[in-house]
Order: structure tokens, then sequence, then C-alpha cells
């Protein structure tokens, strides 16, 4: 950063104005562009919804630094069975996004879709999660497991083991090391803008972090997809928002998970070790399935989406025709 500075100071600080969304974006084969606003906290939802109304509920909840666009080859796969929807989570995207740190504790954003499932008319979902969007997906479970029939999450620990692991394990400190620099005002977000959000786009491409040679590479459209959002003014401020109250309700007063869960593991997670995986199995108190993908990145669902759709199907379909016996 410091040589690029140096050699190309005016580069270093442009940022390319993006006032139009790439085509894949508005892709109609991936759903439609919907809007929901919260009764109780006033808050405006962006999501996308493929499969018809009626359909049993599943809900997608992204991580970081992503949105709604994540699940493109999910929301393309589960639409014959059911309506997908997914979201835009509080702040980001084309989802209202509150200027205050404090709107961002845990606990909002676990009511967030508690309210969001009863303004789409449902009570109960197929709920999933990936990163960010699997912590609160845990916690939602954990906290509303009326409504939370099958529970998927992809690459993130139950929430409790995360905070035991990460006390004893310094390498896993290390790798979430960007919680603690999120706690900074203003900087962080300065810092992904630069050489025209260089950091956003090595976090899927580069060889340490990104999807690796046997994954789906992101297409050059998607990568703009992903500048497109998080270019939009002040974009990058509510995502790193939900950071900023990480410690807000951890620990955790209740710990267990009573639906049948799925956990889901890219191996080659530059920033969730894999020992965590198998360690959340203590928590789930049903049926508890681990799947590790060993030449997967963190990025899972993006990275493998053939293999982890096919791994989400075989689990609602196992699950459902041990009901029925």
């Amino acid at each position: 950063l410091l040589c690029g500075l140096a050699r190309r100071p005016g580069s270093t600080f442009r940022c390319a104005v993006r006032e139009n969304p790439p085509g894949c974006l508005l892709d109609p084969s991936l759903g439609t562009h919907c809007y929901v606003r919260i009764k109780d906290s006033g808050l405006r939802f962006h999501y996308v919804a493929a499969g018809e109304r009626g359909k049993p509920l599943m809900l997608l909840l992204h991580g970081f630094p992503e949105f709604w666009y994540s699940w493109r080859h999910q929301l393309r796969e589960f639409k014959s069975e059911y309506r997908v929807v997914a979201l835009d989570l509080r702040g980001y995207g084309e989802t209202d996004a509150p200027s205050h740190k404090e709107y961002y504790k845990l606990d909002c954003l676990i009511t967030d879709i508690k309210d969001i499932l009863e303004s789409l008319g449902y009570n109960k979902c197929v709920l999933v999660g990936h990163d960010w969007g699997g912590m609160i997906a845990w916690l939602v479970a954990i906290c509303y497991p009326e409504m939370v029939t099958k529970l998927i999450v992809v690459n993130f620990p139950h929430p409790s083991v995360f905070t035991e692991y990460i006390l004893r394990h310094p390498s896993q400190l290390i790798k979430s090391g960007y919680y603690f620099f999120f706690q900074m005002p203003w900087f962080p977000e300065f810092m992904f803008t630069l050489n025209d959000f260089k950091i956003l786009k090595n976090l899927f491409t580069s060889q340490a972090t990104g999807i690796g040679r046997k994954g789906c590479r992101l297409t050059a459209e998607d990568i703009e997809a992903y500048l497109y959002v998080f270019s939009q003014p002040g974009a990058l401020t509510g995502p790193i928002n939900h950071y900023r109250n990480i410690f807000s309700c951890l620990p955790l007063q209740h710990h267990e998970v009573v639906m049948p869960t799925l956990l889901l593991w890219g191996e080659r997670d530059a920033f969730m070790e894999v020992e965590m995986a198998e360690m959340t199995r203590i928590y789930v108190k049903n049926h508890f399935r681990l799947t590790i993908l060993s030449e997967a990145s963190h990025w899972l669902q993006q990275d493998q989406p053939d293999i982890v759709n096919k791994l989400i199907w075989t689990f609602l379909k196992e699950e459902t025709t041990r009901k029925r016996e």
C-alpha cells in the first residue's frame, strides 16, 4: 500500500463512480426485487425472491462483505420447491442503513429476521446463513426455535464455540484481527476504498483468501456487482457497524440448538479454523450433519455451488423422510 502510494498517489485514492448496476444484478432468472418495511423499526429491507408465494420459505442471510447476490446459485436452484428469499441485511445494499452503530447490536439483527419472516406472511422457514449471516442464523435458531424448521450454516461455527475457541487459540485471534480493526471509526471504510476497492477485489480473488483453482471463480461482472454495491456513498459503514457491536450479546445465556442442523465448511477458509466445525456438534440437540469440503474456500456457496446445492437437497429430503416415518 505504502509503495503504491509513493509511486502512484493519484491512483491510490481514485475510485470509479458506478452509477448503473451491472446486468447480472437485474437478471430475471434470479428472482424479483422486493421491499418490505418493518413496523417496529421502520426500516425498509430489500430482498430478491424466487419461487412461488405460498411454498415453504427458505430465507438466505449473506456474510461480509457481501449482499443478496452471493446466493445467486441457490436462488435458481431451490425455487422449484421453495419461496427463496435472499435478504440484504440491515445496513447492506438497498436495505436501510441507520447511521449510529448502536442500531447494529446483535439483538436488533436477530429481531430483524423475526420481523421479516412475519412481514413475508410466514411463521417458520428453512434458515440458511453464511459467515456473519451464519452467526445471525445461529442466534435466531437459539432465540426463536419455533420459527426455524431446519438450520443450514456455511462456514461459521456455533457462536459459543467461536468465543471459547478464539480465547484459547491465538492463531484464530489473528485470523479474526479485522474484528478489532473494525472497532475504529471511519478508517476501515477509508482503507476499503483505496485503489478502487482493491481490498474488496482481493478478498474474492487473491491466492490467500479468494476462491481457489478448483472453485467456481467470480466473473468480471460478478466482481463489478460487488464494487457497484459497496462503492455507493456510505455503503461500507452499515456493514462494518455490524462488527462494531459484536461484543454486545456474547457470551450467550442460551446455547442449545434444537432443530436439525447442517453445517457446511470450506476447509481452505482463510478466516475460520476448521477445528471449530466439529466442536459445534455438542450444541445441537437434534440431527447434526457436518460436511467439510477440502478444496473449498470461505466463499463456499459461490466456490462450489453444485456440491453445496446437492448437500442441501440431501439434508432437506433426508429430514422430510425421517419426519414421515
